[in-house]
């Protein structure tokens, strides 16, 4: 009996350390100095430490490519302009996503929907542009 409340009084014990433990708020600031080294040395060496290259598909799914492309389209024609031009069509065409937004309307309806081209291996942006 006393080895059950033993074990039991330092399961609880452990427990209690590890649960203190994860709630701490103290984060470590690295600070603009170390943000400015890190930025020196990706451009020095793009290939260090380095996801990104121009093999591996960082991109690899519609979903990710629209969270990529919203905030920027947003920032641009605003979230409004933009949203009014879902459904979207995505298409995956050899390493790139192609995003544009459609309309109501025939041929004949004026309007224009936006366009951006995104490479899937970096996320970097090809083309952007809005039609009238």
């Amino acid at each position: 009996m006393k080895l059950r409340i033993k074990l039991l009084a330092i399961g609880l014990l452990t427990t209690w350390i590890s649960v203190c433990g994860q709630t701490t708020n103290e984060r470590h600031i690295f600070g603009k100095r170390n943000a400015e080294y890190e930025l020196n040395s990706a451009l020095k060496d793009k290939t260090r430490h380095n996801v990104i290259n121009s093999k591996t598909v960082i991109i690899k799914d519609s979903l990710t490519a629209i969270s990529v492309a919203e905030p920027i389209l947003f920032g641009i024609y605003g979230k409004l302009h933009i949203t009014k031009q879902k459904p979207y069509e995505i298409y995956h065409i050899k390493s790139y996503w192609v995003l544009s937004g459609t309309f109501k309307g025939g041929l004949q309806s004026k309007g224009g929907t936006f366009l951006i081209i995104i490479d899937d291996r970096n996320s970097q942006i090809i083309k952007i542009t809005h039609g009238k």
